[in-house]
């Protein structure tokens, strides 16, 4: 590692190290692995190569990397895909906690944003799984079914509210 570290220092990529040997980048989305984490691309798991996927279990950690067509066969499959729209969400979430600090003028340590961060997205895999279960759908959808139930809820109380004023 450290022999890379000075390469890529020095080079600016890995392109040229003698200590390892050069591949296709495309060829990793169909590498005989448990998970895979598409973390750079779009559309990067496609009709043309989720048939060769291996991996039992995807964490899409780019936005959009498996097509919808992809995202059909693997189900076929049965392999287990945790969404971009829930993976992605710590990020978000982690600003959104900055924000409210400091809104309220205070601060959390690392060990406090880590746990609290951890404890959100415990829930939303908890709740996806729930929807997806109830459903009998994969995560995808049961994270679009999760969505719009709140935002369905979320409608209704503010008409509720509105009707319910009286001047």
């Amino acid at each position: 590692m450290p022999a890379l570290d000075a390469w890529v220092d020095e080079h600016g990529g890995v392109k040229g190290f003698a200590g390892g040997e050069a591949f296709d980048n495309t060829e990793i989305i169909t590498w005989d692995a448990d998970v895979l984490v598409p973390a750079a691309l779009e559309a990067s798991i496609h009709k043309d190569n989720a048939a060769e996927v291996k991996a039992s279990i995807i964490v899409e950690g780019a936005n959009a990397p498996t097509t919808p067509e992809a995202d059909e066969i693997l189900n076929e499959k049965g392999v287990l895909i945790i969404p971009d729209i829930l993976a992605n969400a710590g990020g978000v979430t982690v600003s959104y906690f900055e924000w409210a600090q400091n809104i309220q003028q205070f601060r959390w340590d690392e060990e406090r944003v880590n746990a609290e961060l951890d404890k959100k997205m415990s829930q939303a895999y908890s709740s996806v799984g729930e929807v997806a279960t109830e459903f009998d759908v994969d995560m995808r959808t049961a994270a679009f079914v999760l969505a719009i139930r709140r935002v369905g809820k979320a409608a209704l109380a503010r008409v509720h509210i509105k009707t319910d004023l009286s001047f």
